[in-house]
């Protein structure tokens, strides 16, 4: 696996909502931070808010474009990336976007994000 290879496999588990595809893909003592500035902290932490995402957002599309490496290395990777998502939420449209910034690390072959960093633009 590559870092490109990573990225491709983090959109298409993040498009299934669903934790179990996600999780092999983040490291244990990985650090999150939303853009509304919640930080969350481990896979316990992380699951949980991604799961309430999951739950509150329907048919959510999400969007990772204009990447950017900064550095990548044969154990670690970083890149900038805009992000924008739409779906539903109580039945309404919703949609936000913003710039992201993600550390990913290699252990035993396997790409994995140990840090994502997502903030609003206006």
């Amino acid at each position: 696996m590559t870092p490109e290879q990573f990225i491709r496999d983090y959109a298409a588990a993040l498009a299934t909502q669903q934790w179990e595809h996600l999780e092999p893909l983040i490291h244990p003592n990985c650090s999150v931070t939303f853009s509304t500035g919640a930080v969350h902290q481990g896979l316990p932490a992380i699951r949980e808010a991604y799961e309430r995402n999951f739950a509150l957002i329907k048919n959510e599309d999400y969007q990772m474009t204009r990447l950017h490496w900064i550095s990548k290395s044969n154990t670690k990777a970083t890149y900038t990336f805009d992000f924008s998502w739409s779906g539903t939420i109580h039945g309404q449209p919703a949609s936000g976007h913003g710039k992201g910034q993600a550390t990913l690390i290699c252990s035993e072959g396997k790409w994995m994000l140990m840090e994502e960093r997502l903030s609003k633009t206006t």
